[in-house]
């Protein structure tokens, strides 16, 4: 996943509210939902795109009471930082001890292509 697109994530309130409810426990998707008022399918849907870029693990899968496999996931997410400088676009990601640490301790600039209409502006 992209720089662009993981920040994008940072700013969507579906993925905001499912960070914050898994910074200190690992929580199931049903849980996420039921708290925070999230539809169970958007739930998932972010939880597959946070795992994707990095933000979010599957800590553990536990047995329910009905013999179903239910995973429990953790965000890996120690701090975010986005700025708009100068017309540049800079993003640095930490992720918690023991997370896959694809982003680095640098500071990354987002390529922002214009597209064709802005030209015209």
């Amino acid at each position: 996943m992209d720089m662009l697109k993981t920040t994008q994530l940072l700013t969507d309130e579906y993925s905001v509210k499912i960070l914050t409810a898994t910074v200190r426990k690992a929580r199931s998707a049903q849980e996420i939902a039921h708290r925070f008022g999230i539809p169970i399918a958007a739930c998932y849907r972010r939880i597959k795109e946070l795992e994707a870029a990095g933000l979010l693990v599957c800590q553990e899968r536990r047995l329910s009471q009905q013999g179903k496999r239910v995973s429990y996931y953790i965000s890996m997410l120690k701090n975010a930082y986005v700025f708009f400088e100068d017309g540049h676009l800079r993003v640095k990601f930490q992720l918690k001890t023991g997370g896959a640490d694809r982003f680095g301790n640098d500071w990354h600039e987002v390529k922002l292509e214009p597209t064709k209409n802005d030209d015209d502006m």
